[in-house]
């Protein structure tokens, strides 16, 4: 189309394009199309541009044409009068007909001189309805999920901070696609520093397509090498509307089912939006049970090619006597054994969340099954650490936010290595590197690993456990609101003392 080409031009040349220039680009296209009209009112001949495929061709036969033929009019600044719709836009700049045709207005022009163009809203809104989360899916709670529309998901927002104090800031981003983005946050809680940081960073950016937040999320991360997520992405209404009241930002890209969040911490990737949903004892034993698990998932298959190549005397001789009876006709050393189980579960989850979701799921199953039995039988792997690796791609699952998952399942990989190199030195060296890794990190410019490092003790009140919500008066300091009280506690305690 013609803004493709003109991104491609030489930068001096500042000259604008002509509406014949810019009829003769678009009428390369099958869809588009442009009809002549005559008002047997007034005698004045009129034109009608759009593409079949972006308009409601409904709200053009019964909204537009209608009430453009039956009543007179003489210029386009009467169409405001006349035609029942509210967004209606005059103007005199050439340069918008391309972005107004291709958003789905139908442009209306008068007379052959094309110095003035009406735009009239008649754009097809197409997708799926709100349905129930399908990646952060929680027994109790709101049912409600983002879908692909950003004005949709602007509404489930709007509907659960009805506030004046909400403000949504409009973009388009990508020199193809020029996808519609919103940057959302609270004004007078949210930190002006993050908004802006925000806000430079989505103007900096430089690509062609902007097909998901994914692309948003990877192009103004503060470190795009890192393997972890430094933007945490949620499907959740209720829970963007959650962070964006404690004086988080958030955005919204068109076309994509889930919202980013930052600044976030590394803690917040291990907690469900389902744990505020249920008692605080409940929620901590939760939160307690995924930090073991995904320790658990990364450093079990690691200890055990440790303990079987190099540290014998730290297993106890009853378990010995079990592995030995397990590995005597294993002809493959522990780290070979360990990486062929890795790599088979690594083969059946990609296998399974490829395929159609039916098969998928009796890939999976069926799959592990048999594969498991034979790779017993045939001597390739010991029928203990088939248990191992198998318990640690079950507690892998258990972290709720999906980004995170994935690079769990690749951490476990380098400290297989090293512990076939040193042992547990390899393994205490591999988790020195991760956590000075994790310490360097920054969201948003904000510390990663907080409330840790630093260690901020007021913000543990809702990090590896969580305390009750009359205990957690204050909003994250990390944050640096410009409100950090979120409510008076011993104003509330008056009030129940009264009741009482």
């Amino acid at each position: 189309m013609f803004s493709f080409f003109k991104n491609n031009n030489n930068a001096g040349n500042k000259k604008k394009p002509s509406f014949k220039n810019i009829n003769l680009s678009l009428e390369k296209s099958a869809d588009y199309q442009h009809t002549f009209y005559l008002n047997p009112f007034t005698g004045v001949k009129f034109c009608l541009h759009f593409f079949t495929t972006l308009i409601d061709g409904k709200i053009l036969q019964e909204d537009v044409l209608p009430y453009v033929l039956s009543k007179g009019f003489n210029d386009l600044d009467d169409l405001k009068k006349i035609v029942p719709i509210v967004d209606i836009q005059i103007s005199e700049d050439e340069s918008v007909i391309e972005q107004k045709l291709l958003n789905g207005y139908t442009m209306v022009t008068m007379d052959h001189t094309h110095r003035k163009f009406a735009f009239i809203a008649t754009k097809n809104e197409m997708g799926r309805k709100v349905s129930q989360p399908e990646v952060e899916f929680s027994v109790v709670g709101p049912k409600e999920a983002f879908v692909e529309s950003l004005s949709d998901n602007l509404n489930l927002l709007r509907k659960r901070v009805p506030v004046k104090e909400l403000t949504v800031e409009e973009m388009s981003v990508g020199t193809i696609t020029h996808t519609r983005i919103a940057l959302l946050y609270l004004d007078g809680l949210a930190d002006e520093a993050n908004v802006n940081t925000v806000r430079q960073r989505l103007d900096a950016v430089d690509f062609d397509q902007i097909m998901d937040s994914s692309f948003i999320e990877q192009l103004i991360s503060d470190n795009t090498l890192s393997p972890f997520p430094l933007l945490l992405d949620s499907e959740r209404p209720d829970r963007v509307a959650s962070v964006l009241i404690e004086g988080k930002i958030a955005i919204l890209v068109d076309g994509s089912p889930h919202a980013l969040i930052g600044p976030t911490t590394l803690v917040e990737f291990f907690n469900a939006y389902e744990d505020y949903f249920l008692n605080f004892i409940v929620a901590s034993f939760f939160r307690l049970v995924r930090v073991f698990s995904v320790a658990f998932s990364i450093l079990i298959t690691p200890i055990y090619v440790a303990a079987l190549t190099y540290h014998y005397e730290l297993i106890p001789k009853d378990l010995m006597a079990t592995l030995v009876t397990s590995r005597q006709e294993i002809p493959l050393p522990p780290i070979l054994e360990a990486l062929f189980l890795e790599l088979t579960i690594e083969l059946l989850r990609e296998a399974g969340a490829r395929l159609p979701t039916k098969v998928g799921q009796t890939i999976g199953i069926v799959g592990g099954i048999v594969i498991g039995t034979a790779s017993v039988e045939a001597g390739l792997t010991s029928n203990v650490l088939l248990i191992l690796v198998a318990l640690a791609a079950l507690a892998s699952f258990t972290t709720p936010v999906y980004r995170i998952g994935n690079t769990i399942r690749i951490l476990r990989f380098p400290f297989l290595l090293l512990a076939q190199l040193w042992g547990l030195l390899g393994i205490v060296f591999c988790f020195c590197f991760l956590l000075g890794h994790l310490m360097n990190l920054t969201s948003l410019g904000r510390p990663f690993l907080e409330p840790l490092y630093p260690p901020r003790l007021t913000d543990l009140k809702d990090a590896l456990i969580r305390f009750p919500f009359f205990k957690q008066p204050n909003r994250p300091s990390f944050l640096r609101t410009n409100k950090s009280t979120r409510f008076n506690p011993s104003e509330g305690k008056k009030k129940l003392d009264i009741d009482e």
